[in-house]
């Protein structure tokens, strides 16, 4: 029997899924203090930068057949990629529990029953997703993303129809800063693309329509979050939504747009989870994820994500560097070595100059350099090693 795959557009669904977030929105209201048009620079430069990074780390998965964590073993050899499998987890674990809080409070601030109870709904819907399947929510997500496309455009009249530029006030970022924090969400799903693509039928297409859509739908919630907070003077899209009296619409829209992007981490923590041991059932192990996340939704505070989403361009910047190095420039595999000690060791000093490049304002984030550099010190140890031999 011929195994099912994708089609583009239904990868194109999954990621656009992906980007209709309320964690987009609220990361898009950090950007006001820097005015609209550096703000809408800031948030382009850097949607351009992450989603040149995804196209790439979706290609390997897609051209292999593999997924992001099989894909990591090329690199890392078979036991080094545990590490970053291991990690990918963590960080999953940590985006569903904030996908699930942002969400649940969003809603209750439309629908008062309570935070937790709002919690434990989207959760039960992110369950359902992951037991229908990723292979088996073609019809499901088209409907769902439509619904979602028009409830967005009606949420983007409301913002944008206010007209008159409120004064955001507060201590701006600088433009670097705010580079590397629009860099920041397509990089924090490197680590996830080729759990999808790998499974398209036409692989190089499907990772092209998968970042573009992405990349497009990501900078449109950005913008959102940086217009309510510029033009409705308001930061709390819930409240937005009550007083233009779209709040059941808008309701619909942050439940559905929580559950649509947090099944994708949840979904990819079981693929991620597979990686470290054959007897592991991945879809299991998403139901147990989306538990633990909701369970943290409850019980933890979980309001300022951008040092964690630092914590994840530290990790995984540099390792699709050498991904991308080492699959694209110097053709080389490690799968059949237990560990990569040579590209664990280049991992290590990225991960160090990304949090020293964090002290530094650079014009185009920090993301970008330390990728450079992480695939210069690449390829030179290579090419090194390759002259000692001869």
């Amino acid at each position: 029997m011929e195994e099912k795959r994708t089609s583009v557009f239904e990868n194109g669904l999954i990621w656009f899924g992906a980007a209709v977030s309320i964690a987009e929105i609220l990361t898009g209201t950090y950007f006001a203090p820097l005015g609209f048009t550096k703000g809408i620079l800031a948030i382009l430069l850097g949607h351009i930068i992450g989603c040149v990074m995804l196209f790439f780390a979706g290609l390997i998965g897609g051209k292999v057949r593999g997924s992001a964590m099989e894909t990591a073993k090329m690199s890392f050899g078979s036991k080094g990629a545990l590490l970053f499998s291991v990690l990918n987890i963590i960080q999953l674990v940590g985006w569903t529990a904030i996908m699930i809080y942002d969400g649940a409070l969003a809603a209750n601030g439309i629908f008062d029953i309570g935070n937790w109870i709002w919690c434990i709904v989207i959760g039960a819907l992110i369950i359902l997703w992951i037991m229908i399947g990723i292979k088996n929510l073609g019809k499901v997500n088209t409907v769902a993303m439509a619904a979602l496309f028009i409830l967005t455009i009606v949420l983007s009249f409301v913002i944008f129809g206010k007209g008159t530029m409120q004064n955001s006030g507060g201590e701006g970022m600088t433009f670097g800063a705010a580079v590397e924090l629009s860099v920041a969400m397509p990089l924090s799903w490197l680590p996830l693309i080729s759990d999808y693509t790998r499974e398209a039928k036409k692989p190089v297409k499907a990772t092209a329509v998968s970042a573009i859509t992405y990349g497009i739908v990501s900078l449109w919630m950005y913008v959102i979050g940086m217009g309510a907070a510029i033009f409705a003077g308001e930061s709390d899209i819930a409240q937005i939504m009550v007083k233009a009296g779209i709040g059941i619409v808008g309701l619909l829209i942050i439940v559905f747009s929580t559950v649509t992007t947090t099944f994708l981490d949840a979904y990819s923590a079981g693929i991620s989870s597979e990686s470290l041991s054959s007897r592991i059932n991945g879809k299991w192990v998403a139901v147990a994820v989306t538990v633990i996340g909701a369970a943290g939704a409850i019980f933890l505070p979980l309001t300022d994500i951008t040092n964690f989403l630092y914590f994840i361009g530290s990790v995984f910047a540099p390792m699709i560097a050498i991904q991308i190095a080492d699959f694209f420039i110097l053709k080389q595999n490690k799968e059949t070595s237990t560990f990569s000690i040579q590209n664990l060791i280049i991992w290590l000093v990225g991960f160090v100059i990304y949090r020293l490049l964090m002290h530094v304002d650079i014009v185009v984030g920090n993301t970008l350099p330390d990728m450079l550099i992480t695939v210069a010190i690449c390829v030179a140890v290579s090419k090194i090693r390759s002259k000692i031999k001869k």
